[in-house]
């Protein structure tokens, strides 16, 4: 809605205009009544949805050791674009301020340089220490799974033998 649509003179309220309350354009003059009402009805339905709807980020929000370092890169490159501006022109105004910015300047962007390479340092060292998620290959699931057969195969065996052993047997299969 533009800001014509939205002013209007005191005099023309909306509750005067019918057609103006709906919306209603040339076209809809050939919609019946109940048409244009249910498209009314329609219209204030709409109107009480919120106005977005909550959706769960697909991604992570970035660790907060990491959001600082990023929060500190951002202000400290904002502070160096204003002094490369400012130190642009006192040059251009060529005032004897413009040596003392320029040089001001270049430290800055030194530091800043450093704060973009904390946000990456940061950022890697925290995913090393608590980003990593754990999940065995296809392969390491097999060969464990293999693992776990013969254990069990054995334990099987090491039971049969106790079997053996208590029935009174000396360990032979026959009694020969």
């Amino acid at each position: 809605m533009g800001t014509a649509e939205r002013r209007e003179a005191p005099e023309e309220s909306r509750a005067g205009h019918p057609a103006a309350r709906r919306g209603l354009t040339a076209s809809d003059r050939d919609i019946p009544a109940q048409g244009r009402a249910r498209e009314f009805a329609g219209e204030q339905q709409q109107s009480c949805r919120p106005l977005w709807v909550e959706e769960p980020a697909e991604r992570h929000p970035m660790p907060d050791p990491v959001r600082t370092a990023a929060v500190r890169a951002v202000l400290i490159i904002a502070v160096t674009l204003i002094q490369a501006m400012v130190a642009f022109l006192c040059t251009m105004a060529d005032s004897w301020l413009a040596f003392p910015m320029v040089i001001s300047s270049v430290a800055s962007t030194v530091v800043a340089t450093w704060a973009v390479v904390d946000v990456w340092v940061t950022r890697q060292v925290w995913n090393q220490r608590y980003g990593v998620v754990s999940e065995p290959s296809s392969t390491a699931r097999a060969l464990r799974r293999e693992r776990r057969a013969r254990r069990r195969a054995e334990r099987a065996a090491l039971r049969e033998q106790e079997r053996i052993r208590r029935r009174g047997g000396s360990g032979q299969l026959s009694h020969l």
